[in-house]
């Protein structure tokens, strides 16, 4: 099934887990430190460099693109390495989340409670994914490389819905 971003939002209650999708639409990529800091920042009130009402965040750290390239490799990373700050986020907005493997309790409950979604990518498969990216910038962090906060558009990316509602996959 074919979706942007938008279209996904509207259709959460739709998907089931073990759902393949083809994404489409713009999403933010974002690692450990990233999270860490929009947190803090979500702490103590200062403003974001992004808008989390219905953000969509990919857990990847963008490898540098070759001269003839718009991205390097960009698989996923695992996403349990961002559950301490994923509540935090998804009730400040955030809809979509994009990574591979399991995910706390906490967060699946945080998922449901959020009416959010949890999206698998393939892991292993950097490079075929970087051709699904059709534009590519930093927007925030730029000191944590590619760590940082990058802004992707996406074109019929492939992902499994791995978490929504009370369905999960695992």
């Amino acid at each position: 099934m074919k979706l942007t971003t938008e279209e996904l939002i509207k259709n959460i209650d739709k998907l089931s887990a073990g759902d393949r999708i083809e994404l489409s639409g713009t999403i933010y990529t974002a690692r450990d430190q990233a999270h860490k800091r929009l947190v803090e920042l979500l702490e103590s009130g200062n403003p974001l460099p992004i808008n989390l009402k219905n953000a969509c965040i990919y857990y990847c750290g963008p490898c540098p693109n070759a001269p003839d390239k718009i991205i390097g490799s960009c698989g996923p990373t695992t996403s349990s390495r961002m559950d301490v700050y994923t509540p935090k986020l998804l009730d400040n907005g955030v809809k979509i989340l994009i990574g591979k493997g399991k995910r706390s309790d906490e967060v699946v409950k945080s998922i449901k409670k959020n009416k959010a979604i949890y999206l698998l990518a393939t892991g292993g498969v950097g490079a075929l994914i970087a051709e699904r990216v059709k534009s590519f910038k930093l927007i925030a962090f730029e000191d944590l490389g590619p760590e940082a906060i990058y802004e992707i558009k996406i074109e019929d990316f492939p992902l499994i819905v791995g978490i929504q509602g009370d369905k999960t996959c695992f």
